[in-house]
Formats: structure tokens, sequence, C-alpha cells
């Protein structure tokens, strides 16, 4: 989840919304790439969620890396909620997952080395206090009443909002966690070839990186339960955007949706003031009942953009957002996997070309079938092996094309096709097989 945002000051005209999302077009020369997961920490001898406070908890965690590593503390009242360091966050999800937000680089070269000196510095603390981390779309046996709480404003709206227009959001925001990459675009036509390519193949991403078939202490059914979830949460601001694919798909069109999602909230002075269901056009109005007479400021914009969750977001740049988290090589495989398709023309066209015949029905299908059934996925003779395939070879050439060994770290993807099992498969049959139908063995299984 995200941090207060700092987008700029008042709103003069309406045009400085698209005009904010513009400003993130960049020469290809400026390109970055950012990566985010999360991760469950827990206690090895119980196998309970880890508390915030105590000896135990995440605040010794942040306390040691403070005094050892030079992370510099982001404060929500006397809360500690986050930390920072020369362009990195580490922050807090809603049941404490612990994540990692990268600094923007140049290479998968300089993610993955990124990603390795995060976990060596986090078990250097951790294991010491028994502490254990797991990769893993969502915590197989924790239900939500054992699920520890941040103190941060942002998720007790949210929390009492989530329960109230779906059946699934504090499943999101307690249980599930994702690795996403954030890329850049050059211009509006590039933005919509890339946006509406990351939307169509997020079915292969959810497939190949499923790692999430147990929940509530029992498999769910689902190869991605993660991807379940998101599909029962609040439509209004989730889902594959079918308008994106329409005629006259630019900026504009993406504000104008973005305008039309329910607000949660304002961040005024340090506190969260609750908007929850109230409209972002009549706070440009100066008609928010929250807030009666104040206009928004584009930090207020940029905050409201935050709470939209599709499949792939825009801000300044655009979100992947469909794959589930996984082991170290998982999480840098899925970045690889973006960039070799969004970062080189002639395999971002061709990804396009797969999946341009798609209907809007036939996107959602695929969602929806990819998070059941994986990679044995079918829709409308559309098989999403087949898709993966083609996607992965595109992937694999066009990084192959920036010429620094970024390939290798599609390694766990080129496995998973070899042996059409995903992380979630391996898990089911261990799970019948070597475990007995037990779930405390996923503990060491999926550790980071």
């Amino acid at each position: 989840m995200s941090i207060p945002q700092s987008g700029g000051g008042p709103i003069e005209s309406f045009d400085q919304l698209a005009e904010l999302v513009a400003s993130g077009c960049k020469p290809k020369s400026d390109w970055r790439i950012g990566t985010e997961h999360e991760k469950f920490g827990f206690l090895k001898d119980t196998h309970a969620p880890l508390p915030y406070a105590g000896d135990r908890s995440i605040s010794a965690l942040f306390a040691g890396l403070q005094d050892r590593y030079g992370w510099q503390p982001m404060r929500e009242g006397e809360n500690i909620i986050g930390l920072s360091r020369n362009g990195a966050t580490i922050s807090l999800e809603p049941g404490g997952q612990f994540e990692l937000s990268g600094a923007a680089v140049e290479n998968l070269n300089q993610t993955d080395a990124e990603l390795l000196n995060h976990l060596e510095e986090v078990r250097s603390l951790a294991e010491p206090l028994g502490i254990g981390f797991m990769g893993i779309g969502a915590a197989p046996e924790w239900s939500h009443e054992t699920m520890p709480v941040m103190p941060k404003g942002r998720y007790r709206l949210m929390t009492d909002y989530m329960g109230r227009v779906g059946t699934h959001g504090t499943q999101m925001m307690y249980r599930t966690c994702t690795v996403q990459v954030n890329l850049d675009y050059s211009s509006e036509a590039d933005m919509v070839k890339k946006l509406r390519v990351a939307i169509a193949l997020q079915p292969v991403a959810t497939a190949l990186f499923a790692s999430s078939p147990f929940f509530d202490g029992a498999k769910n059914g689902h190869q991605s339960w993660r991807s379940r979830i998101w599909r029962g949460l609040d439509n209004s601001r989730t889902g594959m955007l079918p308008f994106a694919f329409q005629s006259g798909m630019g900026f504009q069109a993406y504000v104008d949706w973005v305008l039309d999602v329910p607000m949660y909230f304002v961040y005024r002075d340090g506190k969260y003031i609750n908007a929850l269901g109230q409209s972002f056009r009549d706070f440009l109005a100066g008609k928010l009942p929250a807030l009666p007479g104040e206009k928004p400021t584009l930090s207020d914009w940029a905050d409201h953009m935050t709470t939209v969750f599709p499949e792939a977001r825009v801000k300044k740049y655009i979100e992947m957002r469909g794959a589930d988290c996984g082991d170290a090589a998982h999480i840098t495989a899925l970045p690889a996997f973006w960039v070799g398709l969004m970062y080189d023309d002639a395999a971002l066209d061709a990804a396009w070309d797969l999946v341009k015949a798609l209907d809007a029905d036939q996107r959602e299908a695929l969602r929806v079938a990819a998070s059941v059934s994986g990679l044995r996925a079918e829709v409308d003779d559309v098989k999403l092996i087949d898709l993966a395939r083609a996607s992965v070879a595109l992937s694999h050439a066009g990084l192959a094309a920036r010429g620094l060994d970024e390939q290798r770290f599609l390694a766990p993807l080129m496995r998973t096709l070899a042996t059409e099992e995903t992380q979630a498969d391996k898990w089911l049959k261990l799970y019948d097989g070597d475990w007995g139908a037990s779930l405390a063995p996923i503990y060491e299984a999926a550790s980071l």
C-alpha cells in the first residue's frame, strides 16, 4: 500500500489532472525499473504472524535496520510505519506484510543485487530473533482474526469500507502478498500500447507466478487465491479496464475513470480524514462533505490515484499488478518478464500482436481461468500455456536485445514452462504427498 504522495500544490485547472500523469513521459534513455515485493513475517517457533511491537516484532526489525544499516524512519504520529534509504523504502501492508519498494534502477542486474542485499540485511536481524519470512501469494493458515493490524490511519478507513463494498477486501489487505514492477513510457501513445499489453497479459503473469493454493488451512481450489481475492474486492476500482482498449484511450480517459472511483480519504496534517464513498469531482468543486469549501491539491489527486487497483495501474509510470510473490528468483523474474516485453520495441509490437484479437470478455475470462487453473487455463481455444510460452520467448528476445545478460533472470519461468508445473502445483503435490495434508512444512518451503 502507498505512503502519502507528493504531487504538488493547489489544482488551478482541470487539465492539471491529466498533466500530472503525462509528466511521467520520459525518453527511452531515462527509463528505469522499480520493483516492489511483499512478504509475510512469522515467528519460527509458533508460525504465528509477526506482530508490530515487542521483542520479536516489526518494530524490532525497524530498529535494527536503522541502527545497523542506516535506514531512516518514516512516522505516522508516534509510530514508525516505514523506512527510507537511497531512493528505496520499506513499508507495511495492513497485516504487517513487509514491503520493499526498490529504488528506480537502470537494469535488472541492479534489481537483483538490491533484492539480495535487502534479504541479507533483513535475515541478519531476523534470524537471531527467531523470525522468518515467506514469499507466497496468500497466508496459508492464518485467519483474519489472528492478523496484526498496523498503526496506519489509511488502513483503518479502508478496512471499514472494504467490508461494505465487496466480499474479499479485508482478505486482500491482511492476507495477501504480491510482487510488481513499475515501468516508464515515452509518450501518450506508448503508455496506451504498454497498458493494453500489460492488462491483456496479466493472466499470463498470474499463472506463471501462482503460489497461493492454500487459504484458511486447506486447499482452496485455485492456483492463485490472491488473484481470486482481487475479483471479489471492489469492482469500481479493480479489474481489466475494458475502456483502455477503446478508441480515444489516453491520459484523459484514464483520469476520467479514476475520477469516478469513490474516495477513501484526504490526508491532512499527518492524519487521514474519512471521505469514504465521496466524489473527487465534488472535491474539485469545493463540495466535498469531508472538507466543505476546500479544494484539492495535486498531492490529494496523487493520493486518490493510489486507491484504484486495476490489474495494471497508471500513475507517472505503469505498475504490473497480477503476480503472487514467490522466492527470490521469482521476485526478480517478474520485472525481467515485463522489462523484456515493454522496453524493446520489437518485443512490444509482437506482444500486442499476440493479444490484440482478444475481446473484453475473453480477457476477463482468462483472468478468472488463470486464478483457478493456472497454466492449464483455456478460453475459446486460447490456451494460456501457449500464450505464456510465446510471451516468455518474446521477453527473452527483448532482454537479449538490451545486451546486459538480463535474460538469465527468466530461468524460473523457463523451468515452469518446461515442466508445466507452477509453484502452486509443486506445493499441492507435497501437501497431498510428503506433507501428509499438513501446512506446517510450508513455512520452511516458502522461506525467503
